[in-house]
């Protein structure tokens, strides 16, 4: 699932180098953790989260095909803070 999370935002993305996926196992749930560029994040996010919720959406079928739980966090760093956008309102980590 990391290989096709990282095609799509990769092609997503105006600066794919900066791109980075880091799956992290809780409780049985794979998490991968996504940073991007700053300037990226706007349209890995989407209009009212759609972009992300449609990435979430094709992870979560794709894993459920291999009988494998996973989702998507985005982390955004902001004056040095890391956030974690989970829901598109962005909670703090």
């Amino acid at each position: 699932m990391q290989e096709f999370l990282e095609y799509v935002i990769k092609n997503l993305v105006a600066v794919p180098e900066d791109v980075v996926i880091t799956p992290v196992e809780r409780g049985g749930i794979t998490v991968y953790e996504l940073r991007v560029n700053p300037a990226d994040a706007a349209r890995v996010i989407g209009r009212k989260g759609s972009t992300i919720n449609a990435i979430r959406a094709l992870l979560v079928a794709g894993s459920a095909k291999q009988g494998k739980r996973s989702v998507l966090e985005l982390i955004e760093e902001v004056d040095g803070s890391e956030y974690k956008n989970d829901d598109t309102t962005g909670s703090e980590v």
